[in-house]
């Protein structure tokens, strides 16, 4: 039993609830104590016990570069040392919108925010102000933040908790809300053919990433891409996760599917707490100051974090780090499924460029009924495992695995060494 996380983890229960500051951190889904962070050097991270590991958790898929990255410290370190926040605006905002424009050139304007919710919930109000209308589309297993009308049916921390919905949401703030099967293109020409000249928007991760990670199948982006277009409603995507880590362009140039909005976070803050929505400039023109549909935020465009994503996103722009990324996850993913072959294990894994997760019990994930039914205690076995044998992997089965660059043949092969030895641990519950 750890020590020092285990002290710190009963007095965070004393003051914060469950003992955490977002519930997945709580290894609820997995069991046991959760370790404490204390520190983070590229691919690894050390927990208050002076315990190292290789670390797939990366912030959830914030540190491409993986933990401290030097250049990412030394900007945002220099912008503090400026100051920490103005209230003001900065040049560094206008250079991080025209950098995410350049990326991404569907993002004819942006506006800077603070967290991904706040993202997602603004460009939902957005939405609904442009098309004059109600309702939105979203996807069973897909989250996109904790506003009220987008927790139904979400992924990730509400699945781990095995909560359906949430206590506080009022029966009005989600009425509006129209929760489909991920992948099920009927079931989207369904709607619209019911329903679509009173949907404002539809929001998707265009490669689900909280049910663990479920590609689109072909044409199905591209379908909802065309029925918004033919019934006058928006189209965006949440790029949370993939913008940024499936490729400097995001999921919408790797698919080939321009959306009208596009929420951004993680990646292009280099680890720092910002986060971005953007899209049409005749539909970013509706927001305050320039136009009726109102957003504000003291912090949004913090100096600090703003320095932080720029120095990322010049990272992005002189290594191009995707090919090697992609080629470090297909090796781990290779020889993990050679693992669990060969202990007999059933399995699946999915992989969208570097992003991948493992599914113990089912054949094939195309959705979060199907990610709902995979033997989850099987993963909490090769969780603590893996934790034991010095890899830390997010503590819930429907989270994604995160590599960055700092990855290499070392981190993957111990890696593998500690999953031989976990997948044991699946066979042999008991144990």
């Amino acid at each position: 039993m750890p020590g020092r996380s285990e002290e710190l983890f009963q007095r965070a229960r004393a003051v914060i609830p469950g003992g955490v500051s977002s519930p997945v951190r709580a290894f609820g889904a997995v069991g046991g104590v959760p370790r404490f962070a204390a520190s983070g050097e590229g691919a690894w991270v050390e927990d208050a016990d002076g315990v190292r590991r290789v670390d797939y958790v990366q912030s959830w898929g914030a540190l491409l570069f993986g933990h401290a990255r030097r250049e990412i410290v030394e900007a945002a370190r220099e912008a503090a040392a400026r100051g920490t926040s103005f209230g003001m605006p900065t040049e560094g905002e206008v250079r991080l919108a025209e950098a995410l424009r350049a990326a991404m050139p569907s993002l004819e304007m942006v506006r800077l925010v603070s967290s991904g919710t706040e993202a997602a919930m603004s460009a939902v109000r957005l939405a609904r102000a442009s098309a004059g209308r109600d309702r939105i589309v979203k996807f069973a297993g897909c989250y996109h933040g904790h506003s009220d009308g987008l927790l139904a049916s979400a992924g990730s921390g509400l699945a781990t908790l095995g909560i359906p919905g949430t206590p506080g949401v009022t029966e009005g703030a989600s009425r509006d809300t129209v929760v489909l099967p991920y992948n099920d293109r009927q079931a989207a020409a369904e709607t619209f053919e019911e329903v679509g000249d009173e949907i404002a928007a539809v929001i998707v991760e265009p490669v689900a990433a909280n049910m663990g990670v479920v590609p689109p199948e072909p044409g199905f982006l591209e379908d909802l891409r065309d029925l918004t277009i033919r019934s006058g409603a928006l189209l965006i995507f949440d790029e949370v996760i993939t913008g940024f880590r499936v490729g400097r362009g995001g999921a919408q140039e790797r698919f080939g599917v321009a959306p009208d909005l596009t929420v951004l976070g993680k990646v292009m803050g280099g680890g720092m707490p910002i986060a971005a929505f953007g899209g049409r400039a005749e539909i970013l023109e509706r927001l305050a100051p320039a136009g009726d549909v109102y957003q504000a935020g003291t912090l949004s465009g913090n100096p600090v974090a703003v320095a932080a994503g720029l120095a990322a996103l010049a990272l992005i722009e002189r290594r191009d780090p995707y090919p090697a990324l992609e080629k470090a996850a297909e090796r781990l993913v290779e020889g993990l499924a050679s693992i669990l072959e060969d202990a007999g294990i059933p399995f699946t894994i999915n992989r969208a460029a570097s992003l991948f997760s493992l599914y113990f019990g089912v054949e094939g994930v195309r959705d979060h009924a199907q990610a709902a039914a995979a033997d989850h205690e099987a993963y909490a076995r090769f969780f603590h495992g893996m934790l034991e044998a010095g890899v830390a992997l997010p503590p819930s089965g429907y989270e994604a695995w995160f590599l960055g660059t700092a990855h290499g043949d070392d981190e993957i092969g111990r890696t593998l060494e500690a999953a031989a030895s976990a997948a044991e641990r699946v066979s042999a519950p008991s144990r």
